[in-house]
This record gives C-alpha cells, structure tokens and sequence, in this order.
C-alpha cells in the first residue's frame, strides 16, 4: 500500500515539474535575401517610388570603362500599364540620387548626382522633370564666379523641406595648391518654371583659425596707429620744456 502511494506521488511531482518547465521553442534566424549585385555593363541602380504604382529605377552603364558611360531612368507606371525609358550620356560616375517637387506642381523630378574624379571631386547634376509619361530636361545652373571662388569639389546635396541644398568646403584658390580654410559654402536651389534659382543661405562660415588671425591683423593695426601719436606726444613736452629753459 505504501509502494503505491510513494509511486502515485512521484508521478504527481513529475507531472508538476513538467507542466512548469518554461522550454521556450528554439528561435530561428531570419535571413535576409542579400541585395543582388550588378553585373557587366550595369555599375549603378536606384529605384526610388514616388507614389504608390510610380516607381523610377536609375541606372547607369558602360562596358569597359570606370567613370565615363551612360545613365537611363526608366519610369514605371504600374496603375497605367506604360513603361517609358529617358537615357543620357554621364560624365564620371553616378554617386546618389535624389527626388523632389521643388515647384509643388505635382510632377517628380528626378536629379542625378555625378562625381568626375581627376585631381578632385567635382559634382554634375542631371535634372529631368517628369510629367505622366514625359521626360522634360532641366539646365542645372553651374557656379558663378563669386560661388566658385575656393571651390575644389567634394559636394554634399540633400533635400531639405522639398529644396535641393548644396554645400561644399571653400580652399584658399583654385588651383592643385589650394588648401582647405575650414569654411563652407552653403547654396539652395529650387524650381520654378522649369527654371532653377540659386539663393546662398548665409555668409560663408569662417573657421577660428581665420578669425585668430583677422583678431591679430586688427589688433597689430591698432599698435601701429598709436606708436606716432605717443611719439608726438613726447616731442610736445619736450619743446615745451625748452621753452622753460
């Protein structure tokens, strides 16, 4: 009798311990599908949807060659079932690009980031504005004097509340001796028909080291102004003390 109630109660324990053993289900890795890479004579892809059913896929190609080639904008109309291709030659290699409604018309436009790499980094933009199927090329204006002054590539673009912003570091010229004076330039673009306007946003930052050394040009300028009015002052007293004499 006692055997069996000892057996009935260990079955009971084992039962509860069981029940309350926790075992979480071994967790599984999720794998995510690896981007597929390009092949020959494909070296650049963005697709970027614009709304549901529009989708602009940006490509560029050319075999044989590292920078130079061609770019193609392939436009996708899912709702519309229309399919249409806008292609260009590049100069140097796509390095972003960027979709904006810089003139809140309703019609994407689509820009091209380019960097031609020789002794720097110089930008290109292609602009194309796009309205239902058709692909409309905008002139993207280049720098003018004032804002090529120190100008030696390296740009950064981003839109900022639906504008194009271009900022790049000013160098002390132009030529392959120029170094960087730690101020940047800052310009904004925007769009109005199918025309660009440039506005620079603020003065040019200046770095601390050029305003240490505008501090003591101003500075050495004083001193040099006061050293002949003492020196005068000097000379007053001493007439005035011949004259004593």
């Amino acid at each position: 009798m006692n055997a069996r109630i000892y057996v009935y109660a260990a079955s009971v324990c084992i039962l509860i311990a069981a029940c309350g053993n926790d075992s979480k289900p071994p967790s599984v890795a999720v794998s995510t599908p690896a981007t597929p890479a390009l092949t020959e004579p494909f070296r650049y892809h963005k697709a970027i949807e614009v709304s549901p059913g529009q989708t602009f896929d940006v490509l560029s190609w050319g075999r044989g060659a590292k920078m130079d080639g061609s770019f193609m904008i392939l436009h996708s109309d899912s709702a519309g079932v229309k399919f249409t291709t806008t292609t260009g030659d590049l100069d140097g290699a796509i390095s972003d690009v960027y979709n904006s409604d810089m003139d809140t018309d309703g019609n994407p436009e689509i820009l091209i980031q380019a960097r031609d790499k020789d002794t720097v980094n110089y930008a290109k933009i292609y602009a194309f504005e796009f309205n239902n199927n058709n692909a409309n090329k905008l002139d993207f204006p280049k720098l003018t004097g004032s804002q090529k002054k120190g100008y030696r590539g390296n740009d950064n673009f981003y839109i900022k509340e639906g504008l194009l912003i271009r900022e790049f570091p000013i160098y002390s010229s132009n030529d392959s001796l120029a170094k960087p004076t730690g101020a940047k330039r800052v310009l904004q673009y925007g769009l109005r028909n199918n025309s660009f306007s440039v506005q620079q946003l603020s003065k040019d930052s200046v770095s601390l080291a050029d305003k240490a050394a505008a501090a003591a040009a101003v500075n050495k300028k004083k001193t040099t102004a006061d050293k002949p009015v003492k020196k005068k002052k000097a000379e007053t007293k001493k007439k005035r003390r011949r004259r004593r004499g």
